[in-house]
């Protein structure tokens, strides 16, 4: 016998989440608002942040990567996931209320009104600019550089089908981060690597908006998803193989070895296994394949790790 769900629980958060079991339940919804039942999301934004660590120890010849750089990325990816989900929820709650997987969400079932997310979305936001002056200045000034496409993103879906592709640009900031803390610039490597972060972020979010299409067409939002249609599977598999092209070129700029690459590779292979796998008709395997996207992100900072262990 299946438990009742939590009062107030999101259609698409996983059942018996830990926020709807353990968490007070004061502080549920403006968990639900940052989705901390569902923190996917905050492992997909941190892992461009890694590679880049990761991607830095290999070229400077470390035996790792920076921890505290690390430990920064960790706790600004949740913060910054949170925030943004606060701040495009604000922006979205008229058309979440139209779309059956996102009316359940706080803000248009009302558990949370807009003032308090709000003022929850600031409090993130100060995190997050805590967590930002915390890096080496030159790391600041490129960290800055994200806030307006962050805050562009939610607009997308309005004026182009390409709403995956400014998220592709958000969520792949991080690749430039780690690098531009560990030497205080830019070189090419960690532009490849946002470049490949960029490419996969579309893929992976593309497989994500399969789920709601048919409320995202009625609405009238865009998406890769309605773009690409029965095409899907040959251009995502197009991304997939650039954004490893990519990697591999990033690696190679920054001098990796033999592990970098086998990390590379192991992520191609996933991508394709995911490729391989897609039904675009089915939202469940949608949801699971997007998911998965931890495991591809965590193969590619495997590689650079053991490389920097064994290569240093």
């Amino acid at each position: 016998m299946t438990s009742a769900p939590s009062p107030g629980a999101v259609a698409d958060a996983q059942p018996s989440n830990w926020v709807d079991r353990l968490a007070p339940r004061a502080w549920r919804p403006f968990l639900r608002l940052a989705r901390a039942d569902r923190p996917i999301g905050a492992w997909l934004l941190f892992w461009p942040c890694a590679w880049s660590s990761g991607l830095a120890a290999v070229a400077a010849g470390a035996t790792l990567p920076n921890l505290w750089h690390i430990a920064l990325f960790a706790l600004g990816s949740i913060a910054m996931r949170g925030a943004g989900c606060a701040y495009n929820d604000l922006v979205d709650r008229d058309i979440d209320a139209k779309v059956a997987r996102t009316r359940s969400r706080p803000l248009p079932s009302g558990q949370v009104t807009p003032k308090a997310a709000a003022i929850f979305l600031a409090a993130l936001l100060l995190v997050g600019l805590a967590v930002l002056l915390a890096l080496p200045p030159f790391a600041v000034l490129v960290g800055l550089g994200s806030v307006v496409p962050v805050a562009l993103y939610p607009f997308m879906k309005r004026v182009t089908w390409w709403p995956q592709a400014m998220l592709g640009v958000c969520f792949g900031w991080g690749a430039l981060m780690g690098w531009a803390a560990t030497f205080e610039r830019l070189d090419w490597a960690p532009l490849a690597l946002h470049g490949a972060a960029f490419l996969w972020i579309i893929g992976y979010d593309t497989i994500y908006a399969h789920q709601d299409k048919e409320d995202d067409a009625l609405v009238g939002v865009g998406s890769t998803a309605l773009l690409f249609g029965a095409r899907t599977r040959p251009i995502l598999a197009g991304f997939y193989a650039g954004a490893a092209a990519l990697l591999a070129l990033a690696v190679g700029l920054a001098g990796g070895g033999a592990l970098s690459y086998l990390g590379v590779a192991a992520f191609a292979g996933h991508c394709a296994w995911q490729i391989a796998r897609l039904d675009i008709a089915d939202p469940t395997l949608c949801l699971k394949l997007f998911k998965s996207n931890r495991e591809a992100g965590a193969l590619v900072f495997a590689g650079l790790l053991a490389d920097a262990l064994i290569g240093a």
